[in-house]
């Protein structure tokens, strides 16, 4: 019988996640998660302790507050579908703002 061991040695490629207006976008970040998740062994709970483990306020906070988060049944899709609810307009605010300072949106 082999043993299998996981390694975490990939969770530096994976980076860190604001959630924020300046924050890259969620889609990218879960997507560098999977990315480092296919090279090792991990699974789906790994990949969502590495996406809490790679969190940073306000993403973070938002997490602490997520009570259905913390449950031994929540994945990483769980985890995408409540910060894409909770982030979704921060992105386009700054978008808004962006065009309102060039007087394109008033």
């Amino acid at each position: 019988m082999h043993t299998v061991y996981k390694t975490l040695s990939l969770i530096s490629l994976v980076p860190k996640w604001l959630g924020g207006e300046d924050a890259r976008p969620l889609e990218e970040f879960v997507a560098s998660i999977y990315r480092a998740a296919l090279l090792e062994i991990w699974q789906d709970t790994d990949c969502m302790n590495i996406a809490v483990l790679r969190l940073e306020d306000p993403g973070k906070a938002f997490y602490n507050a997520c009570t259905e988060l913390h449950t031994k049944d929540a994945s990483l899709q769980d985890f995408k579908s409540a910060f894409r609810e909770r982030f979704r307009y921060v992105h386009n605010y700054k978008q808004l703002d962006k065009l309102e300072k060039k007087g394109i949106w008033n």
